[in-house]
């Protein structure tokens, strides 16, 4: 049920005093589609910035198969050992289609899932890449005020979504599979070039020399790409998420990462384009919903689309029409 206006600097004195009960609650608060909801969910945010910001960001992609639940179910284990307070959230903007697989993820982090001081959240079920990250970006930042210092966001679909996940967070994780001697066939150059580490799972048993024999390969793919920051080189480690060897490589890269940026400033440089980033990424969503709920557009886009198919009216003038009823 949702909070009355009135009930918003409660939801957020409940939040910063950890109830996980409030922290549910608030998220589908901003999941909910309803106006009122928004606006309350919008107000609960912008009364909880100044308790945001001081987690570590990590974002998490890799190919199909790689082992990202186990790796994120043992990386979260051995944090929440070392006290902290980790929450897993997914970007997907496929689940309105595949149902979101984090739900099934769920049950392969079994640990993570029945451990007190770990959350996991699946993606919206439905929306845009943008809308679905708004709302990531935004559960992110209540978490935060809720006091988990730790926040893996998980990307479960394909392509923008990976761009998506590296813009909100702070070090970008892929993970890779040692390959059957054509590592690189794997390698997305568009995903490791905004990677901050590469991390081969499955080193373990037999697997060792072949996880090794594709680290060295990856590393050499780095050297003629470009690296996301000019500050940071990107390591290729490997380890083994089933035995959990090399998993706290993965955190104290992820510190090391942290402590060199903000050396430099370029940390909170970061940060601060991910804000402005994220406010132009709601201001497109905004104008995309008013697309689809404006009655009198909705039905005038139609004569519009057939008018450009048919190549009577250019697409040019067409956005010229539709931008002039939405008054912009």
């Amino acid at each position: 049920m949702a909070a009355s206006t009135a009930d918003v600097p409660a939801l957020a004195g409940k939040l910063r005093a950890g109830d996980r009960a409030t922290l549910a609650r608030a998220i589908t608060l901003i999941e909910s589609k309803r106006a009122d909801h928004q606006q309350q969910a919008h107000r609960l945010v912008q009364e909880l910035l100044p308790d945001t910001g001081k987690a570590v960001r990590i974002g998490i992609t890799g190919t199909p198969g790689v082992g990202k639940s186990t790796t994120i179910d043992a990386l979260g284990t051995y944090l929440t050992a070392k006290g902290h307070k980790v929450a897993v959230l997914a970007v997907d903007p496929s689940s309105a289609r595949t149902g979101g697989s984090i739900l099934g993820d769920k049950t392969r982090m079994a640990r993570l899932a029945n451990d007190e001081n770990a959350f996991i959240r699946p993606s919206p079920a439905a929306g845009t890449l943008g809308g679905v990250a708004a709302k990531t970006r935004e559960t992110m930042l209540i978490c935060e005020a809720a006091g988990f210092d730790v926040i893996l966001v998980e990307t479960v679909g394909i392509g923008q979504s990976e761009t998506a996940v590296a813009d909100m967070t702070d070090f970008f994780l892929v993970l890779m599979l040692p390959g059957a001697g054509d590592e690189l066939q794997g390698i997305k150059k568009g995903v490791v070039e905004i990677a901050d580490m590469i991390a081969v799972n499955k080193a373990d048993g037999d697997n060792v020399k072949r996880a090794k024999a594709a680290a060295g390969e990856y590393r050499a793919a780095l050297h003629i790409l470009t690296p996301r920051s000019p500050t940071w080189a990107p390591p290729v480690v490997t380890y083994s998420a089933l035995t959990g060897d090399g998993i706290d490589t993965l955190w104290q890269q992820a510190l090391a990462h942290r402590q060199q940026l903000s050396a430099v400033g370029e940390f909170a440089t970061r940060r601060r384009e991910q804000q402005v980033k994220w406010m132009w990424a709601m201001l497109e969503d905004r104008f995309r919903l008013r697309l689809k709920t404006d009655a009198k557009l909705k039905a005038r886009v139609p004569a519009i689309e057939r008018a450009v198919a048919d190549g009577t009216l250019s697409p040019a003038l067409a956005v010229e029409e539709i931008a002039g009823a939405l008054g912009v």
